[in-house]
């Protein structure tokens, strides 16, 4: 309920409740694993929470120098910081690092964000990397087996060498799991520096001419196309 509320993620909500800052019905909640209707009041931190809202989801283009997230231990500026006014509170699908550009998803409904996060919908995530380096395609093409580095298992890995500019290669990367800094990692085992790193598609979702900052929704019928009409 506090996630399809656009309150948090699920995880999130279960460590609201774990804190003791989650009530139902004037009860302060111990355990998620409680059935609630609209009828139900549930307030997060005294705030009452209302029912659920339509399910939306955004384009973004997110900038270098933002980190995904609603509050920085270190101050640094966050995504959300930097979204326009008048957007609803919304919480991103998956995340893309301090360093890292290109397309983010947002949602106001975090049950949608955990499903289009799971590896197991198969969806490809496709980025745009320069790096430092040489290297081949034919060395790209040995990813398509996967790569295990310090103990970590990739998957297969589509990669494709578009040019070579300078001392530096772009390189189009293809993955499905979309493990922690992974093209990063994965070229860096490769000998490559990237030093650029670009998110231009998530599944079916496209970056296409989005400016950096700009946000741009995506039509519902878009969403019931891609998702199922119960997605919305």
């Amino acid at each position: 309920m506090l996630a399809r509320a656009g309150v948090c993620s699920r995880r999130d909500a279960e460590r609201l409740i774990a804190d003791g800052r989650v009530k139902l019905n004037g009860v302060v909640l111990d355990t998620p694993a409680v059935k609630v209707t609209d009828q139900d009041r549930i307030e997060v931190d005294g705030r009452v929470i209302g029912a659920s809202e339509t399910t939306r989801l955004w384009r973004y283009h997110k900038p270098t120098g933002l980190v995904t997230t609603h509050h920085d231990p270190a101050g640094r500026p966050t995504v959300f910081e930097n979204l326009p006014p008048d957007l609803p509170r919304v919480i991103s699908v998956g995340r893309l690092d301090l360093t890292s550009e290109g397309l983010l998803l947002l949602t106001n409904d975090g049950e949608l964000a955990r499903r289009l996060e799971l590896p197991s919908n198969g969806w490809l995530r496709r980025y745009r990397a320069r790096a430092f380096g040489r290297v081949t395609q034919e060395e790209l093409d040995h990813l398509k087996d996967g790569i295990t580095i310090d103990g970590m298992r990739y998957g297969s890995i589509d990669a494709q060498l578009e040019r070579g500019q300078g001392a530096n290669a772009w390189i189009n990367v293809g993955i499905t799991e979309g493990k922690n800094r992974e093209v990063r990692r994965v070229l860096d085992a490769l000998g490559l520096k990237v030093n650029r790193l670009i998110r231009i598609s998530y599944g079916p979702f496209q970056l296409g001419t989005l400016q950096p900052g700009a946000v741009e929704e995506i039509p519902r019928k878009m969403i019931r196309e891609q998702l199922g009409k119960d997605a919305v």
